[in-house]
């Protein structure tokens, strides 16, 4: 790292400390929210195609298989629209490579490596917000959750906007670190720096992992 990017570090956390660097550490009951984890992303040549995200998919697989193991709730989201795009309003103005994502097309199933299990309910959206026009909200708390463990893509779009809105929901939002992604470093850190500071923890991957383990023998105990 070059010496005016760490002193430009080093100034953010500093200008920061004190008033953006509270924690709101996990609850009593988790759900990991899998966002967008589709070939769109991963798939080479793909307009949204990203390194990051190919990293995250990689580094989720072990968190995912954890959070079926301890059996906490687990839902997956993706972006899909009709052929017309009316329902993506403006978002598919904005972006018009979105309108490739409908119904049946490739780009728009699950990466391979970390697809749902029957099991586990699948919510599509339209736009950013994980909770933005879907049942989510009300599906968590019908379950008591109070803790959201975010894994997906992008780190600077979907998730940015979820970990905002899991926040004005009042739940507990957690960011595994190395379990999301972006198409460019820049953003990626950037949004994970002020996630950190006002809407939530970023937490290493490990961590979450312990936290999880940690729930679950305490439920067990009880």
């Amino acid at each position: 790292m070059a010496a005016n990017e760490m002193n430009n570090e080093t100034s953010a956390a500093e200008n920061y400390a004190g008033v953006f660097d509270g924690r709101v550490g996990f609850g009593t009951r988790p759900a990991l929210l899998m966002i967008d984890f589709m070939a769109a992303y991963t798939t080479p040549g793909a307009d949204f195609y990203a390194e990051g995200v190919v990293d995250a998919v990689t580094q989720s697989v072990a968190l995912l298989a954890v959070a079926r193991k301890v059996g906490i709730p687990i839902i997956h989201t993706r972006v899909s629209f009709h052929p017309s795009g009316k329902d993506g309003g403006l978002f598919v103005k904005k972006v018009p490579a979105l309108r490739k994502l409908v119904p049946g097309a490739a780009l728009g199933e699950f990466d391979q490596h970390v697809r749902p299990n029957a099991d586990e309910l699948v919510l599509v959206k339209n736009y950013a917000s994980a909770f933005f026009g879907t049942s989510l909200q009300a599906t968590l708390s019908a379950d008591g959750v109070d803790t959201i463990i975010l894994a997906g893509c992008s780190t600077s779009g979907c998730i940015r906007a979820t970990a905002i809105d899991g926040m004005q929901h009042s739940f507990h939002v957690i960011v595994a670190r190395e379990c999301v992604g972006d198409r460019h470093q820049g953003p990626h850190e950037a949004n994970l720096f002020d996630i950190n500071a006002k809407y939530g923890d970023v937490v290493a991957r490990d961590e979450v992992i312990q936290q999880l383990e940690a729930i679950s023998a305490r439920q067990m105990e009880a």
